[in-house]
């Protein structure tokens, strides 16, 4: 005879379903940032953030996809919301919801998210700090040895036409350019002149002199430039063995890219603002970047960029995560970059926000690391409920409100007819 007494019947996969989305906006985590979390008929939560200085209406506007479906069907969900996710920010509400449905099946089948995506690699994930700059490249240099002696061994730093606007000589602008942020880097007309690229040299040798060769340092932020002064900045920074250079044309333009990697003697890299594998192919088709820098909140989540990082190691290409968020987010990339063979490092872009490890229980960050959790789901403990509140967004301080108010939202969604 079958009996279920001493079955754990308190989750039953094939019968849970999902009977809610909640939203909660906080700011200061380092950014602002919605945590997302997704309710079900078993009392099981699930969380996912969306992507940092994002809409909270790209995950709300899902909720009506998502209610009544059996969350541990994370693909075919996938497969029905992505057609409201773009690249940038417009991907933030369909990574984080399938953050937040990787957590539920985690939490329902009793194993950690990497377990769902093909098991782990490496039992610690290597942090990378970022830190804003500083004008004064002792100061800034400063700066770095801090994060350095904290236990992070790479860093990253910015570098760029904004330590040049003040430089006598170091740009070629038309009027108006400095306060242009709107303008793709081939038109905007600015030039780096000689002086101006001797100008980064100078502040590059002497950021390097003080954290050392013994850690890794990568740059970003280089501005609204075009090719040509990429590649000139690039060449003139090759003997400071960086990491690579990031963002120095916008990530439509493969063939640029594909010009500037084969240009320049550093590793280029790029990939935040861009939505789902097939988004990123053509430039890792091409051969054109040298790291491919997801970020998982834009990228399609935890499987979608492990597809990425896949498709990418075939081609010889490693890949690092960006991300600017919370904990939640944080831990979800975490098991991601468990369960992906070539991964490189996942950005920290809060070392400088003292509360960031104790909004949840969990692991923390130690030593520039952290360790990859077996609990299920995506491993973190409880929210710090309090310390949420006291980081609420003043310009709407919802916390986990109802959101009834979306259940009925609709329209016909099929592709094809």
């Amino acid at each position: 005879m079958i009996t279920e007494e001493h079955v754990a019947t308190a989750s039953r996969p094939s019968d849970l379903r999902i009977t809610d989305l909640r939203i909660a906006n906080l700011t200061g985590v380092p950014f602002r940032s919605s945590v997302i979390r997704i309710d079900t008929n078993q009392g099981l939560s699930g969380y996912g953030e969306v992507r940092d200085q994002a809409s909270a209406t790209y995950a709300l506007v899902l909720k009506s996809r998502l209610v009544g479906e059996n969350p541990c069907n994370v693909d075919k969900i996938f497969r029905k919301i992505k057609q409201f996710g773009h690249h940038g920010r417009q991907g933030g509400g369909v990574s984080g919801v399938e953050m937040a449905l990787m957590d539920l099946a985690g939490k329902a089948y009793g194993v950690p998210a990497y377990a769902l995506i093909g098991g782990r690699f490496r039992d610690e994930i290597r942090c990378y700090a970022d830190t804003p700059s500083l004008p004064d490249p002792h100061e800034m240099g400063a700066r770095l040895l801090e994060r350095k002696r904290r236990g992070f061994t790479m860093l990253k730093m910015d570098v760029g036409v904004d330590l040049l606007w003040d430089v006598p000589g170091a740009l070629i602008a038309p009027p108006g350019a400095r306060a242009d942020d709107t303008t793709m880097h081939p038109f905007t007309g600015i030039q780096v002149t000689a002086r101006g690229v001797e100008h980064l040299v100078s502040y590059v040798d002497i950021v390097r002199s003080v954290v050392g060769y013994d850690v890794a340092l990568a740059a970003d932020h280089f501005g609204h430039i075009a090719l040509d002064s990429c590649i000139r900045i690039g060449r003139a920074l090759e003997p400071f063995t960086l990491a690579w250079i990031e963002d120095l044309l916008p990530w439509q333009l493969t063939d640029q890219w594909r010009q500037l990697t084969a240009s320049v003697a550093v590793p280029t890299c790029t990939g935040e603002d861009i939505y789902l594998l097939d988004g990123f192919r053509p430039l890792l088709d091409a051969g054109a970047i040298r790291v491919v820098h997801p970020d998982p909140a834009t990228s399609g989540g935890l499987a979608e960029t492990k597809r990425l990082g896949d498709y990418a190691q075939e081609r010889g290409i490693a890949m690092a995560l960006h991300l600017a968020a919370s904990p939640i987010a944080t831990m979800a990339c975490v098991h991601l970059a468990a369960a992906t063979e070539n991964f490189l490092a996942l950005e920290h872009h809060a070392a400088d926000v003292e509360f960031w490890s104790d909004l949840v229980t969990g692991p923390l960050i130690r030593d520039g690391h952290i360790a990859v959790p077996d609990t299920p789901g995506l491993g973190f403990g409880d929210l710090n409920e309090d310390l949420l509140r006291r980081h609420l967004d003043p310009r709407d301080p919802v916390f986990f409100a109802e959101t009834t108010h979306w259940d009925a939202e609709s329209s016909h969604d099929r592709l094809w007819s």
